[in-house]
């Protein structure tokens, strides 16, 4: 995993964001251990509380299981989210996504194109 501190994102969101897309594609697999908090601030060269704030989201979101005294590990698929929590979850992305396309400008068919583009490279990299 790796942060790039010029990226518009905060530290948390960055690793928050990484660790997501590493469960996603299949990259952490379930039950997979992570690093431990000051493991990973040291590997990133970054304050093991933004780590902890970063990982304590994930565990929340159910991503991540805390197993006292072994670990952090991958959550099974099924204790990630509930059907309406998702749901909310999809409508804030949206709706997040969508403030930002109008900011930019950006026609809706092109920006319907990319994000098809965007998900279907995620798809490959999943099956990869």
């Amino acid at each position: 995993m790796s942060i790039a501190p010029g990226d518009g994102r905060p530290l948390v969101r960055q690793i928050v964001d990484a660790v997501r897309m590493q469960i996603t594609t299949g990259e952490l697999a379930t039950a997979a251990r992570l690093p431990s908090v000051r493991g990973l601030a040291e590997q990133l060269g970054i304050n093991p509380n933004t780590v902890a704030k970063a990982y304590g989201q994930l565990t929340t979101e159910g991503w991540l299981l805390s197993q006292p005294g072994q670990g952090l590990f991958v959550a099974p698929q099924r204790q990630r989210l509930d059907p309406t929590e998702r749901q909310r979850r999809f409508d804030d992305a949206l709706e997040v996504f969508v403030s930002e396309i109008v900011g930019l400008q950006y026609p809706p068919r092109e920006a319907i194109r990319r994000l098809d583009d965007a998900l279907t490279a995620l798809d490959a990299r999943k099956r990869a």
